[in-house]
């Protein structure tokens, strides 16, 4: 309960939609359709990528990138500083630091600088690389973001920042803490299933 998560996640101003999971059921076509079928999206809409943190007090303010990739020292100068500022504030020095694999984390200075800094973070060689059962923003805050948002009120890349700005002051603290909890438990069912997937 004392372990300060960290993700990041690429938001478009066409919504959140994946074509694998959304799914309408329907005897045809045009059926279908009618009921959302079709979902357009633009060639290359505008997007943001969107780092927080989140732990079993809350989640950390947003890291909100307009443009660019995430490299290690975008990374090293945007998001661990937030991480750090918001751990010691919550937990004051007895605290661990989680990322994932992503390249921008795993890069040597990254580690470095997180050696350096956090009481505790677990580096990348005790994380698995693909671990989205084991984040509780994979696995339940991302969502919960992305329901607080008004996506009727998301037209461009400004009214996107300022939806995901207030919208993640909704997130409901029962579930960080929920999903925080649920960890250990989550940790255990992947031993129980050699490290693979669980449903």
């Amino acid at each position: 309960m004392r372990i300060l998560f960290s993700d990041e996640k690429f938001f478009d101003i066409d919504g959140v939609y994946n074509s694998q999971n959304d799914r309408v059921w329907a005897v045809d076509r045009a059926d279908a359709d009618k009921y959302g079928g079709i979902k357009q999206k633009r060639k290359f809409p505008q997007k943001v990528i969107v780092w927080l943190g989140a732990c079993s007090k809350g989640v950390t303010p947003l890291v909100i990138l307009e443009k660019g990739t995430v490299d290690h020292a975008v990374y090293i100068e945007k998001m661990l500083p937030v991480a750090l500022k918001y751990g010691n504030q919550v937990f004051g020095s007895d605290w661990t630091f989680q990322q994932d694999g992503a390249t921008s984390h795993s890069h040597h200075l990254s580690q470095q600088w997180c050696r350096d800094n956090f009481p505790s973070f677990t580096d990348k060689d005790h994380w698995p690389g693909n671990s989205p059962d084991m984040n509780p923003l994979n696995y339940s805050i991302w969502s919960e973001l992305v329901n607080a948002i008004d996506w009727n009120k998301v037209k461009s890349k400004t009214t996107l920042i300022q939806q995901l700005k207030s919208s993640v002051k909704k997130i409901r603290e029962s579930v960080v803490f929920e999903s925080c909890d649920s960890f250990t438990k989550r940790l255990c069912r992947i031993c129980q299933n050699d490290g693979n997937y669980f449903r």
